[in-house]
């Protein structure tokens, strides 16, 4: 069963496809990293101790780790469901997309409060202040497209049988 009443529409597909790409990058950089942060510094989507202290560095593998246990498997299963047009897929892309826009306003909240603290020696943050606020904003939109989409599946779609009423007069 393929996406019931879902259209196949540019908003579907402005779903889909920077999930699907997400997705790959969050293997790639946040996955391999939780296996190895030295892979991940020398593939160069992590930031070295000696840039980012010792505690940054344990701030960005515990990301890392936690995408790889929880925000990979999620979003995995959200895209999966979503194209099928599932109710649980829908779901859980909605769950995965929560944390989209959570975690890179946590990663800009760091790198500003970090800014002059000992050790701390990241000499370009253009790139976290391009690609960060993107994804958020992707992420939002995304939240908000996914509740519209789902309205109208559901206004569309609705077979639910009206419930019984109950009587509750004790006679």
């Amino acid at each position: 069963m393929v996406a019931q009443g879902i259209g196949r529409g540019s908003v579907f597909w402005a779903l889909q496809g920077p999930g699907w790409l997400l997705l790959v990058y969050l293997i790639i950089a946040q996955g391999l990293t939780a296996v190895s942060y030295d892979l991940g510094v020398a593939m160069g989507t992590q930031e070295a101790a000696e840039t980012i202290t010792e505690v940054g560095a344990a701030f960005y593998y515990g990301f890392a780790l936690g995408d790889l246990l929880t925000y990979i498997p999620i979003l995995l299963a959200g895209l999966i469901g979503h194209f099928r047009g599932t109710g649980w897929g829908r779901m859980l892309f909605a769950a995965a997309l929560g944390i989209t826009i959570y975690w890179p306003i946590v990663c800009l909240a760091a790198v500003v409060d970090a800014r002059g603290a000992s050790g701390w020696n990241l000499s370009n943050e253009i790139p976290f202040w391009i690609v960060l606020p993107c994804i958020a904003a992707w992420g939002t939109w995304g939240l908000f497209a996914l509740m519209r989409e789902n309205r109208s599946t559901n206004m569309s779609t609705s077979t639910e049988t009206p419930r019984p009423e109950i009587d509750n007069s004790g006679g």
